[in-house]
């Protein structure tokens, strides 16, 4: 039987999603403790990610150590890609640095979970703004990964991400995926994807991560302490 494992998980104050899905995806007996990281009422840019960033390695410092987790996961997908590949590294380091924990990253668990499965060419589905997906489409392409088919739900604000369901997201996730896209992968921690994903994935015969699930394997593989 896989190993329960404790995380702490940091998310978007907004995000209400998460912590919930994660839990589904990890071995049972599993805990997750979430610390939401405070933001303005706004999407996250470039300019607003410097305070957001502090923020969360301040929060980070205070509630996680050894002796209460396992690793720490930052579950914000959008900040990763915004950060970029060598940025979304270094807060990890940061974050490692605080607690004295392993670190996942959600952006970076996006990566190696379609790497793993030998993804190349994928169809992406996001809420995102067209600057933050071609931020997206950079960083997977930073490893190796071409988005050939992307569609966004194109969320104008905090209230109406939030308020996304999953059959918005199934629907446009199966209008987006094709033949010739070898996975497809739904981005953003506060999309709720879980009631449809294993369905999704054996619809379409090919696999399907998201924010979340990928960010849940990728936990999963951390090695055992003692």
């Amino acid at each position: 039987m896989p190993r329960a494992i404790r995380v702490g998980l940091m998310v978007p104050a907004t995000n209400t999603t998460m912590e919930r899905e994660m839990l589904g995806f990890l071995p049972e007996g599993s805990t997750v403790t979430r610390i939401g990281i405070p933001r303005t009422t706004g999407l996250l840019t470039r300019e607003t990610m410097p305070a957001y960033r502090e923020a969360a390695v301040k929060l980070a410092a205070e509630h996680f150590s050894p002796a209460t987790h396992d690793l720490l996961a930052y579950g914000c997908t959008a900040a990763g890609f915004i950060a970029g590949p060598a940025g979304d590294a270094e807060l990890a380091r940061e974050l490692a640095q605080v607690t004295g924990l392993p670190v996942v990253t959600t952006a970076r668990a996006m990566v190696q979970g379609l790497q793993q499965i030998g993804a190349k060419e994928i169809a992406v589905v996001t809420p995102y703004s067209d600057e933050v997906n071609a931020q997206l489409a950079e960083f997977l392409a930073d490893g190796g990964i071409t988005v050939k088919r992307m569609d966004s739900l194109r969320a104008k604000d905090l209230e109406a991400l939030c308020a996304i369901q999953p059959p918005e997201v199934e629907a446009l996730a199966r209008r987006t995926m094709a033949a010739d896209c070898d996975a497809l992968f739904i981005g953003c921690s506060q999309l709720p994807t879980q009631p449809f994903l294993a369905g999704l994935a054996r619809d379409m015969g090919r696999p399907v991560l998201s924010s979340i699930s990928a960010t849940a394997q990728q936990a999963m593989a951390v090695p055992a302490t003692a």
